[in-house]
């Protein structure tokens, strides 16, 4: 299958042969005979996650959606799977499912816009592509994902509430996500809408790649130009950089640590509620929005409409109307871990209340 025109010569020849690999990093599960809606009542799905393992993405969304797919359409081939941080090698894993054959395909893109060619690329094929969590550029099907507006706004708020007094004309520093990921901005302009008047923003940085490591290095340089005794809080974007924050804070011996906000509810960032290091996380629902992706996607793998299962639409950059699916988020904060993430079976008592945090999880009524 051609890879479209407008590739100089020495493009085609990398990406055909990254196609090549892609065939082996995914595997022989699933497949089909055509593409683009032709899989009949049992169409083949390809699905392509940024992060597996011990991701947020390895953890529920992966097994979630294969799970779903299992339950919705039982004759359909074995989803496709396969997961990678790397731009790059997820280009090459969406033009192998393309190669493949598969009728419809899931992406949770690493970089939406340098995604775009590939999207372009399946559109042509007759590939109907679902956007999961982030909005790729391109001829996108359909995507679901969470309110970004109203996951920053929560953070904000939650950030506002732990501050007390400060919360009117202290000084925060802003740990956003990478500018690569449109949900970052929204996430930020729902944050500000907040924020604006209320607290001074002593730093603000747009994390690259939303790297840990990244903000480390921009939160060990706020301690630096602002010193400790200023920050009266911080509102990370997610997890797994509110971590980051922690340890570099924890470096310069700040004591007591100022409020720190997070997203997506990751196991350690749930324990560090528990202890006191972080002050609240994002809590999504994740089998709400994984549930309606795979009926999008069999919808779309069957050559059908996904109007009846879109609640909205939305724009890309490329793109207008993109039938859509916005979920509503939770703000979780030591004193309703119990109510929401335990009770929903995200995780239990015992994966939380390490010995270490015995103690503090009996105050915080997880027993």
């Amino acid at each position: 299958m051609s890879l479209g025109a407008g590739f100089p010569a020495l493009k085609r020849g990398f990406l055909a042969g990254s196609v090549a690999v892609g065939l082996v990093l995914v595997g022989a599960c699933g497949g089909g005979d055509g593409g683009g809606g032709a899989g009949g009542d049992s169409p083949s799905v390809g699905v392509l996650m940024p992060g597996g393992g011990a991701s947020r993405f390895g953890q529920f969304d992966r097994p979630l959606i294969v799970e779903k797919l299992k339950q919705l359409c039982p004759d359909c081939p074995a989803a496709t799977v396969a997961a990678t941080a790397d731009p790059a090698v997820q280009q090459q894993q969406f033009e192998a499912m393309i190669t493949r054959g598969v009728d419809v395909l899931i992406l949770a893109a690493v970089d939406p816009q340098l995604m775009r060619p590939s999207v372009e690329a399946a559109h042509r094929a007759g590939i109907p592509v679902v956007a999961y969590d982030r909005l790729a550029q391109g001829p996108i099907s359909g995507y679901v994902t969470f309110d970004g507006e109203e996951v920053g706004r929560l953070q904000a708020e939650g950030l506002l509430k732990a501050m007390g007094p400060k919360a009117d004309g202290g000084r925060i520093v802003m740990m956003n996500g990478a500018t690569t990921d449109p949900n970052a901005g929204w996430y930020k302009d729902g944050a500000l809408a907040v924020l604006r008047g209320k607290v001074r923003i002593g730093k603000s940085y747009d994390t690259v790649g939303w790297r840990p490591e990244n903000a480390y290095v921009n939160m060990t340089g706020a301690i630096a130009a602002l010193g400790a005794e200023n920050i009266d809080g911080v509102l990370s974007a997610n997890d797994s950089m509110a971590g980051a924050v922690v340890s570099a804070l924890n470096a310069a011996k700040v004591r007591p640590l100022p409020p720190i906000t997070g997203q997506d509810a990751d196991l350690m960032a749930v324990r560090r509620i528990v202890k006191g290091d972080q002050y609240m996380t994002v809590y999504k629902p994740f089998k709400r929005a994984t549930d309606a992706t795979v009926e999008m996607a069999v919808a779309l793998g069957r050559g059908e409409k996904v109007g009846a299962i879109a609640t909205g639409s939305v724009d890309s950059p490329t793109d207008k109307n993109v039938p859509a699916v916005l979920l509503p988020s939770v703000s979780v904060t030591v004193g309703n871990i119990g109510e929401t993430l335990v009770k929903d079976g995200m995780y239990t008592v015992d994966q939380i209340c390490t010995p270490a945090l015995r103690s503090a999880c009996d105050r915080a009524g997880l027993r």
